[in-house]
């Protein structure tokens, strides 16, 4: 695997082996030992699935306690996946990184905890699965808005394509309203 620091040097951009021939394809995703020898040292206690149409958009979602670290990868379709820093103490506090994440170019994610994450859907359908390094905690978890002018995140929206978005996602908190970590 090829593991590869983002602009945020702290977000890890991760690319299989792929192993193929006429029958398909064979790719690991996940080993602990590679992943700790690039500085992921993450217990993953939780995976998740979910599918979305094109034009929607998910996030900026993170826990205030309980902060989870995500591996985020497509299995279907194509997304434009964003990490936010939330961190005060950070260099890069309020900035964001994105990347494009495929079915076709299998590459993986790492948001380390102090991050919100969320994802906007390209193509017609996508599922995305992520492992999360703690439990889903509902009464710490917390919506930066998407579209926060002081964080400024550059969106791929398609014109022409409705936006589909959560209410709660629409309520979300500007970053100098949000609960951020330390």
């Amino acid at each position: 695997m090829k593991f590869t620091p983002c602009r945020i040097a702290d977000v890890i951009l991760i690319e299989p082996r792929l192993f193929g021939d006429q029958r398909g394809f064979f790719m690991e995703t996940y080993q602990q030992k590679v992943f700790a020898e690039h500085g992921i040292t993450a217990q993953f206690v939780q995976d998740n699935h979910s599918g979305s149409r094109r034009g929607t958009l998910r996030g900026l979602h993170y826990q205030i306690r309980q902060a989870q670290g995500k591996l985020v990868r497509v299995v279907t379709g194509e997304i434009f996946d964003v990490a936010v820093d939330l961190r005060r103490s950070s260099p890069t506090f309020g900035q964001w990184v994105g990347e494009i994440l495929s079915a076709e170019n299998k590459r993986q994610l790492w948001i380390p905890p102090g991050f919100a994450h969320g994802f906007y859907v390209i193509s017609e359908w996508a599922e995305v699965v992520y492992k999360a390094s703690d439990f889903y905690a509902p009464h710490w978890d917390r919506t930066l808005l998407w579209n926060d002018p002081t964080v400024g995140i550059a969106w791929p929206l398609r014109e022409g394509v409705e936006l589909l978005i959560s209410e709660k996602d629409r309520a979300g908190l500007r970053l100098e309203q949000a609960e951020t970590y330390p």
